[in-house]
């Protein structure tokens, strides 16, 4: 799932910097002022902290692999860096020092894929040697892109442009582009494939309108308006694990959930009521009208939605089965997961049924101590949101890296692991044989 920064805000937890689910929404990452946090969302009434790491602190990016002990770190002391370290060990796998701040990891069990502003890495996951780096991308500020979790066929999406919504799709595993989707006219603002990589969704930076494309065909699927009165931020995007669902979040109070079903015709002659008979009306007069119009009449409102407590709150959503029932999670900025049900059958206003705190209240207490000193008192960091490190000129490489840059396009390995000791078998996620090791451990 995608990993979302957060603007410094009156309402934002100070210690809340960054935020993502896992690929199968059974995790949720948290990069923090002191570290990361791993917890788990597998039931709606306890939030389990299953793993605390202060190797660095400010990460603005932090990525688990499913359930296992991998994870991909970024810190604002280092933006060019990306650590990855088997966290049940205590141990750093590997890091990668790159030419430019990195500003998205995404990963699957195939490959692990860092963006940058104009460049794209693709890693093989199971021994993270460098297969591809695709140079000059159209300028990427924010560093979206998508990966699809299923590996056989490891689909990543990016903007291909920077002044209209067009999507490419590249397959990550044998390296070559697979399609070109113009789907909007304004900039893309996200992007999300589901589960199994057939279908993509996609919004645009007005975030009036979200739009499902079947890949690798790149064919319009559906269409659904989000709102019409004013232009939004969508923040996140995410399928349900069937690809029945999709969920949309943004800026506003509002969460929507659309559902993913084609009207037959023989549903409404079957059922001839006073709502099919005017849907009828309304398809007959669109043949008629302006093309901006009709394509209006044919997009489907939301099935659900969430009414935030909050407004202006950068937040993430996904849609999980917790405990056999279907489930919205809402993680936001101001420091609280928010876990709604969801009724699959008649949709309509969802119910908050638990709210957790990601951190406890003595962390917050010292906080607020923090904040009551003088500013002189104690050291600000050089930086104070992700943006701002975003905007710092270039610095050297670590000294911890090896110099010089590969010919495949500037990545810079760092000397943590003699390649011969990575895995050569594939990806196993048993978690004491799992992949991948770190040196050369006896038992």
């Amino acid at each position: 799932m995608e990993s979302q920064d957060v603007p410094d805000g009156p309402e934002l937890h100070r210690g809340f910097i960054c935020a993502s689910f896992n690929q199968d929404t059974t995790s949720l990452s948290v990069g923090t002022k002191t570290g990361y946090r791993l917890f788990s969302v597998t039931a709606v009434d306890k939030l389990d902290c299953i793993h605390e790491g202060v190797e660095c602190p400010d990460v603005y990016i932090v990525e688990r692999l499913f359930s296992s002990s991998l994870v991909v770190v970024v810190s604002l002391s280092m933006p060019r860096r990306m650590n990855v370290y088997h966290f049940k060990k205590g141990t750093e796998i590997c890091n990668y020092s790159y030419s430019n701040n990195i500003l998205s990891v995404r990963l699957n069990r195939q490959r692990l894929v860092v963006c940058l502003e104009e460049s794209i890495y693709i890693h093989n996951i199971k021994d993270m040697k460098l297969l591809k780096t695709l140079l000059n991308t159209p300028t990427n500020p924010s560093g979206l892109c998508a990966l699809s979790i299923n590996h056989s066929n490891s689909y990543l999406a990016y903007p291909g442009s920077t002044t209209i919504g067009e999507i490419t799709v590249y397959d990550a595993n044998n390296l070559s582009t697979l399609t070109l989707i113009q789907a909007h006219d304004s900039p893309l603002a996200a992007l999300t494939f589901n589960a199994s990589g057939s279908k993509l969704a996609s919004a645009s930076e007005k975030g009036t309108v979200i739009r499902v494309f079947s890949i690798p065909e790149g064919q319009r699927l559906f269409e659904f308006r989000r709102g019409m009165k004013r232009y939004v931020s969508i923040s996140s995007l995410s399928f349900s694990a069937d690809a029945q669902f999709l969920c949309a979040s943004s800026n506003t109070e509002t969460v929507h959930i659309f559902k993913l079903e084609q009207h037959s015709p023989s549903q409404d002659e079957e059922s001839p009521t006073w709502s099919a008979y005017v849907g009828k009306m309304f398809t007959a007069a669109s043949t008629y009208l302006p093309a901006q119009v009709s394509d209006m009449m044919h997009q489907d409102r939301a099935f659900a939605t969430v009414r935030l407590n909050m407004f202006g709150q950068k937040n993430i959503c996904a849609l999980a089965t917790i405990q056999k029932l279907p489930r919205l999670l809402v993680a936001s900025s101001d420091g609280n997961l928010y876990i709604y049900n969801v009724d699959p059958q008649d949709g309509g206003e969802c119910v908050l049924v638990q709210k957790h705190r990601l951190f406890d209240s003595s962390e917050e207490e010292l906080e607020q101590s923090e904040e009551d000193k003088p500013e002189d008192a104690f050291p600000q960091p050089a930086s104070q949101s992700y943006a701002a490190t975003v905007a710092l000129p270039s610095t050297p490489p670590s000294s911890t890296t090896l110099m010089g840059y590969s010919e495949d396009g500037g990545a810079q390995k760092g000397e943590v692991i003699p390649e011969h000791e990575f895995a050569e078998g594939p990806v196993c996620l048993d978690d004491e044989n799992e992949f991948p090791p770190v040196g050369n451990q006896s038992n």
